[in-house]
């Protein structure tokens, strides 16, 4: 998978040293760096390499062993190294969450596109078939939810000469988007197979996903169980095109329900699940950990996934007795789960981090978090890590992340393009 450009990394770069400017990502580690010494500024995300590895073969794996498709979600990283390691492990193409994202897929040279959103603007309507016409090869699905914009899809499709292919989503009320019922996701397959041959329905899709906060895993069932039916229905009345039948699911939560609930057949037709975690590229240290390994270990079935992503600051101020101010804050760290969670310190000499018992955040400024720390636990000038719950929002964050070995010696990194 090409890169737009051959990469460099320069001072726009957080983290980098002087010494490292100009240099590709996989040149980086002939410098020797690491982190626990010094040798980057502050603060510095990095991808453990190890953790990160195991990650992905393990979630491919977790894919093959119950027949699915892995289509990992792109938006967690928009990493191009992190969207090669995937593919090269085995992942049927990458779902993507704008047609922005698409773009940048296409760029990379990914064929096999699923966009988990709805297109209605004619800009991102038009970017697409403008790909479809020019790529015979561009293998890309997205979602409809109503007639209107199955319409709007189909007549723009017109001077294509194969359809785009669609999938109905459900979804549930007053959540995001998708058809809240029966009837009217089959309203929009019957609509979808009348503007044939603009359009092809190629299955349904949900997002259980968006059950995860509370840990609804009965609502994250009855939304598969909904997705399900509508198949069913519209298997009843055969109104899919010829061809693969895909049922889509896919956070990186309650996958052990989708590969239970989604079935391999709808009445005689074969299946293709698809399955579309993002997250768990790098797992996380909050609500992922929660979900997926409530008592320390994964729940049964599921696949064995450990924090990759770690973003480390320098400890600036002892203001207050039981006070620390750490030079990493909202520019650095991501908030919208939960604070960060303080996993490591280190202090100077120290050959390997240790755990930072009884440290927690209690609040992020821009450039600045405060911890509450037992007396005599830090000193100025140690190094704190933190854990991220949710790792998407902490990546946009940073144009490239530093890999590391296990004793915090970088290997290279990886660059994102949000």
């Amino acid at each position: 998978m090409p890169e737009t450009a051959e990469v460099r990394l320069d001072w726009r770069t957080k983290g980098l040293p002087p010494a490292a400017e100009g240099l590709a990502p996989e040149e980086l580690g002939r410098l020797g760096l690491n982190l626990l010494a010094g040798d980057l500024m502050m603060p510095a995300a990095v991808l453990r390499e190890g953790p990160l590895g195991s990650n992905i073969a393990e979630m491919q794996a977790f894919a093959d062993r119950h027949g699915a498709r892995l289509c990992p979600h792109g938006k967690t990283s928009m990493s191009p190294g992190l969207f090669r390691m995937q593919l090269e492990a085995g992942a049927w193409g990458l779902t993507a969450a704008t047609a922005h994202q698409v773009r940048i897929y296409r760029r990379l040279g990914v064929s096999r596109i699923f966009l988990a959103n709805q297109l209605i603007a004619p800009a991102d309507i038009a970017f697409i078939v403008a790909e479809l016409a020019a790529d015979p090869g561009f293998d890309f699905y997205c979602l409809v939810d109503w007639a209107e914009g199955a319409e709007r899809l189909a007549a723009a499709a017109a001077p294509l000469s194969r359809p785009i292919q669609v999938l109905v989503e459900t979804g549930h009320p007053g959540a995001r988007t998708g058809a809240r019922d029966v009837m009217t996701a089959l309203a929009v397959a019957r609509r979808i197979k009348d503007l044939g041959p603009a359009l092809a329905l190629r299955g349904v899709e949900t997002f259980e996903g968006v059950r995860q906060r509370s840990g609804g895993r009965p609502e994250a069932g009855s939304m598969l169980d909904l997705a399900v039916e509508v198949g069913e229905a519209a298997a009843e009345e055969r109104l899919f095109a010829d061809g693969p039948i895909l049922l889509s699911a896919g956070g990186s939560a309650f996958l052990d329900l989708c590969v239970a609930k989604l079935p391999a057949s709808l009445r005689d037709l074969g299946v293709e699940r698809v399955l579309r975690p993002g997250c768990y590229v790098t797992h996380d240290s909050g609500i992922y950990r929660r979900l997926t390994a409530p008592e320390g270990a994964p729940l049964p079935g599921l696949p064995r996934l450990e924090h990759a992503l770690e973003v480390w600051g320098v400890v600036q101020s002892l203001p207050e007795p039981g006070l620390a101010i750490v030079g990493a804050g909202k520019r650095d760290l991501s908030f919208d789960v939960e604070l960060p969670i303080p996993l490591w310190v280190s202090r100077t000499g120290d050959v390997a981090p240790r755990p930072a018992d009884g440290i927690r955040t209690l609040s992020l400024w821009d450039q600045h978090s405060s911890l509450a720390v037992p007396q005599g636990a830090l000193r100025l000038g140690d190094l704190v890590g933190f854990g991220i719950s949710h790792p998407c929002a902490t990546f946009d964050r940073w144009t490239a992340l530093m890999t590391v070995d296990e004793r915090y010696t970088v290997t290279g990194a990886v660059t994102t393009l949000f």
